[in-house]
């Protein structure tokens, strides 16, 4: 059930109200929203927006850039719209009610950005939080279905942007290729230095080629001590720095 104690999550520029979603805002999104590219972007999708996050981050970063969400879960997508409208770019924002399957099924739309905080987890055992399950496990978006839909929505030229813990975006990569998806970009996150790898940022392209890496260090030995390139990618949204 959604939590209706949840407080709203305040950036520099907006506000999320969050007490109808099940997904928080978190780091995933965050660092997801500020790191895709959006330098060629005219037109941008959004697929599983929560609340509406990561939309209303990629509108603040472009100029009178279109983009638009997709959410199936019913609270979820009312939370969506409402943020949105709430932002400063709502002319810019629009949110669709239903799965990314039936929307590939539907549209006419074409993308030449197209970015996700997917589900992520493909087995293991399940929470007793049916709500929370159903986003992370991917029982309403098997990854096959994902890449399906974002090889039919996107523009031959675009780029797809997603973030997945570590051994879960090398297995996406691996399928990627089999629906012609290759990695072009590539940071791994770790939480501190000397830490395991823990997430990876991984932008596909219709093209093959090497893939640009590098490595994102979110913070120092003390709590809340930002490392600096975390601060450079994030500054521009969070309140506190």
């Amino acid at each position: 059930m959604p939590n209706t104690n949840a407080k709203p999550f305040h950036f520099k520029q907006f506000i999320i109200e969050q007490d109808k979603c099940t997904m928080k805002v978190g780091t995933d999104g965050v660092l997801l929203g500020a790191w895709a590219n959006v330098d060629a972007a005219s037109k941008i999708l959004d697929i599983g927006a929560g609340s509406g996050v990561i939309a209303i981050m990629l509108a603040q970063r472009t100029d009178q850039t279109k983009i638009d969400a997709i959410e199936i879960d019913k609270d979820a997508f009312e939370q969506t719209k409402e943020n949105m409208k709430n932002s400063p770019w709502s002319d810019q924002l629009e949110a669709f009610h239903m799965s990314i399957q039936d929307y590939a099924k539907t549209t006419n739309q074409t993308y030449n950005l197209i970015v996700s905080n997917p589900p992520f987890f493909s087995g293991g055992t399940f929470s007793l939080n049916q709500d929370r399950n159903s986003v992370r496990h991917t029982i309403k978006l098997a990854h096959g279905d994902l890449l399906r839909a974002v090889k039919q929505l996107l523009e031959p030229d675009g780029k797809f942007c997603l973030i997945l813990p570590y051994i879960e975006g090398l297995r996406f990569q691996e399928l990627a290729r089999s629906y012609n998806f290759y990695a072009t970009k590539i940071t791994k996150i770790k939480p501190k230095e000397g830490k395991p790898i823990e997430r990876l940022l991984i932008q596909l392209e219709k093209k093959a080629g090497n893939p640009i890496e590098d490595e994102l260090i979110i913070q120092k030995e003390a709590r809340n001590e930002w490392t600096e390139e975390y601060i450079a990618l994030t500054k521009a949204f969070y309140l506190k720095m």
